[in-house]
Order: C-alpha cells, then structure tokens, then sequence
C-alpha cells in the first residue's frame, strides 16, 4: 500500500445507516463532503457557561449560522442551555439531547451542529441519542476551509488539520480482517479495518508535516534576505470577512478575490506597495481569523501565519460596521498570541465606516486607529501617510560615512535601509540614512559619534510627513 494511498479509505468502510445528508464526513464514518446536491437542514447548539453570558451565545450562533450558510446548508433552528460545566458524556445531558431530537425530527434536520468542539465519545454519543449526525463548530470550518483552499500549500494545510481532527474520531464501524495471517507462527486476530485507517492517516499525517516544515523553512529564507533589504513587511491581519482583502486591492491596485463571505480567500497574497514617505513595502495579505478558530487549523497554517509573526507592522482591519467589533478584535488578539505574534507593533484600521452608524466609540477605545472605507477610498490615503510614519518611528535616522574603498559597504547601506542623502567628503561617502536597529548595529563602525539618534529620528523637522485630514 503506497503512503499516499488515501483516497480509497471511503470505499473501504461498511455502510452505516444514517440521516440523510451527515453535514459532511465528520460524524465519523469515512464520508464524502457537504452534499451539496440539496441545502441540509441544520439545527444549531449553543451552550452559556460562566463567565460568559446569553447574548455572547446569541452573537456566537448568529455567526454559527453565517459560518454553515457559508458550508452550504441552512440554519432552521437553534437551540440554548445554560449550564455550569459540559455534561462529560453527551455535553448538554441527556434530557436536552432529547429535547433536541425532538426540534430536529419536527423541522426535519439533517444535522446538529454545536457551537463548543465536542470530544470523539461526546460526539458518538449523541450520534446515537440524535438519530443523526451532531457536528461542532470545528468540523464546519474545516470544510469550509476544504472548499476554499486552491493552492498546494493551503490544500495540504487542510488536510493536515482534517486529518487530525479526524484521527480520534474513527469508529468501530469495520470489523473485518483486513490482513490475515498466511502460515505457520502467523496465524491469529490479524489487522482490523480500523487499525489500517489509522496507520494510513498516521502515515498521511507525517508525510504533510514534512512537506509543510520544508514550505515554513522556505518562507524563513525569504524572510532573511528581505529583512536584509529596504524593503519592510507588512502584514494585513483581522477577523474573517472584515475587508482585509478589499483593502489590499484598493491600496495595490490588485486583482485579488473579493467576496462578502467568510473565509473567502485562504492563501496569503504579497503585493509592493510604495508609501507616500517612499519607504517600499511588502504587504501580505492573511487568512481571517474567527472566534474558537480550530488548533488544528492554527497549527496547520503557520507557515502561512509564519509571516506575521516575522512583519515589523501588522495592519489589523476592523469591521466598524460589525454587532461586536470589540469582541472580534479580542478573538484577533487571542489568535495573534497563539501564533508568538503578540508583540509585532499594531495599527488598527476602522474599516466599512461607509456602513457603520457609529464609530466613535472605537476611535476612542483604540487611541491612534484609522478610519477608512476600502470599498469607497475614504482615508486610504491617511492611511498611507500613518503606515510610514509607524514604519519611520521604528528606524533611526544615522550618519554614515563608509571609506570610498568600501564599496561593497555602500552597497550595504543602501540594501539595508532608506537612504535620505549621500555626498561625497574627504573622509568618504556620507549617507543620511533610516536603519532599523540590526542594522545599526552592523554599521556601528561606520557611524560617527555625532550622528543623530533615535530619538532626532521620530521629531526631525525634515523627515516628518504631515498627514492630511481623514
């Protein structure tokens, strides 16, 4: 059996009677994808514990329902609970699950889907009670993922968190000996269906990761040589469906993907982009990132996400017009901090205030945010202007006067950060020049006592931009 023998794994498992439609392969058993040849009825969980509140549930589900419309199906009920801790067999006690088969038969639903992630025993068990298949928020945006990754890299990150996700979730369900064994000292119980799918999944797993670490040691190359250039990174950053990529279009003049849904671009996109100072910038744009974003997911992706991590800014884009901004800054910033990325200096930008009603509430809960609406062009060009100066704070305008015999220094220096002015002198080429602190350090040879520090680099009269009104 060759290691990427995988695709044969359905054919192999016995038929498991079932509801119609399954929501997907993540009841357990090997199926195919949403069945999108008709909209699933699907009914919705949500549980409050401490120290969440009812309307945080109410906000959660009603982005549940976007997420599975988003999947292909239909929300036609919702169901919630309050409870002090998860019921350790069936998450929400069996009394509510039976309360939920009853709304399920009367609406006729073909899944139940849990806003919470429920465990390998808690989801067979309420297979059985349901009659029908119960998935969890994880399993939608799994396959949400599956639909929308194109490129090589995002298909194999998929996988890779749908494998994982599926690995404790294999069932029982095929019991027949699959390898008996042929002679004398080889006979006995043999290998199960089960125990094979498991070794190939295993086996798939690893594979993934090999080529996923290779892809993530590639990126750090790049992120070298670019980190040793004049060119800055930047990364655009924000909640799902926020305007991250319309942003990148109207700041670049690119062609990439708009759509108003979730998750609709997975593959991050780098475009140069100019500033109005004349810095030069690398802008990347990300995945969107959601509340209760899967670990597989984030642990997948980060040789996608390995980018903003290694950005000197991150542009955090904030739907203003959103029911909850401030929640999905905070889910941002939980991501963020998973990733290592907690540190990397932030400029968030209020965007779609074409759409908002109010926004001055954040502009004052978040001193120095940006107000733009990427759709109309309104305060783009303020943002420009703002991503320079947050770049420029960042350097330190120095001197540097490199011997006329140092050539391949000079060219160093210009490699290595914004040259203002070069004039030749009896002591040699003499640059004014913005250096990020490595730099300024690799240069220190070559810089005089006199030159200007840090602190001249941020209230220079001759470097300072002025920005224009919003």
């Amino acid at each position: 059996m060759g290691e990427d023998d995988f695709s044969d794994l359905e054919a192999k498992q016995e038929p498991v009677e079932s509801h119609r439609g399954a929501f997907g392969e993540f009841g357990g058993e090997q199926r195919a994808f949403i069945d999108r040849s008709f909209r699933e009825k699907i009914v919705l969980v949500g549980v409050t514990m401490p120290p969440d509140r009812p309307d945080a549930t109410d906000r959660s589900l009603d982005e549940l329902a976007a997420l599975v419309d988003t999947a292909g199906a239909d929300a036609v009920s919702r169901i919630v609970q309050r409870r002090d801790s998860p019921d350790a067999a069936t998450y929400v006690g069996k009394g509510k699950a039976q309360e939920i088969r009853t709304e399920s038969d009367a609406h006729d639903a073909d899944t139940v889907v849990f806003d919470d992630e429920l465990s390998p025993a808690q989801q067979a068990n309420l297979d059985k009670l349901l009659d029908r298949t119960a998935i969890d928020r994880t399993a939608v945006i799994l396959d949400i993922f599956a639909q929308n990754a194109h490129s090589q890299e995002g298909k194999a990150q998929v996988e890779l968190a749908q494998l994982q996700y599926r690995l404790p979730r294999l069932r029982r369900t095929a019991r027949q000996f699959s390898q008996q064994g042929g002679g004398i000292g080889t006979r006995g119980p043999g290998e199960t269906q089960l125990e094979v799918d498991r070794r190939r999944i295993v086996r798939r797993i690893h594979k993934l990761e090999r080529e996923l670490k290779d892809i993530r040691q590639h990126r750090r190359t790049q992120s070298k040589k670019r980190r040793r250039s004049a060119n800055h990174a930047v990364s655009i950053v924000g909640y799902t469906n926020a305007g991250k990529s319309t942003l990148l279009n109207r700041l670049t003049d690119t062609g990439v993907l708009v759509e108003d849904r979730l998750f609709a671009t997975l593959d991050a996109t780098t475009r140069r982009l100019d500033l109005p100072g004349g810095e030069r910038v690398f802008l990347t744009d990300t995945v969107g990132f959601v509340r209760k974003l899967p670990h597989q997911l984030v642990e997948a992706f980060r040789s996608t996400l390995d980018v903003v991590v290694d950005a000197e800014l991150l542009v955090h884009v904030v739907d203003a017009s959103s029911p909850d901004p401030q929640g999905e800054i905070d889910a941002v910033h939980e991501v963020l901090e998973a990733i290592g990325a907690a540190d990397v200096p932030e400029l968030i930008v209020l965007n779609k205030i074409d759409q908002a009603d109010d926004y001055a509430g954040l502009e004052l809960d978040h001193p120095g945010a940006v107000a733009v609406s990427a759709y109309t062009g309104e305060g783009v060009e303020n943002l420009l202007y703002r991503i320079g100066d947050r770049l420029r704070s960042m350097t330190e305008l120095v001197d540097v006067v490199v011997p006329f015999e140092r050539g391949e220094i000079m060219a160093a220096v210009h490699r290595s950060g914004q040259v203002l002015s070069e004039q030749a002198t009896d002591a040699g080429m003499h640059y004014r020049v913005r250096l990020d602190e490595p730099s300024v350090g690799r240069f220190a040879e070559f810089i005089p006592p006199t030159s200007p520090t840090a602190t001249s680099a941020v209230t220079s009269p001759t470097t300072t931009t002025p920005n224009p009104e919003p």
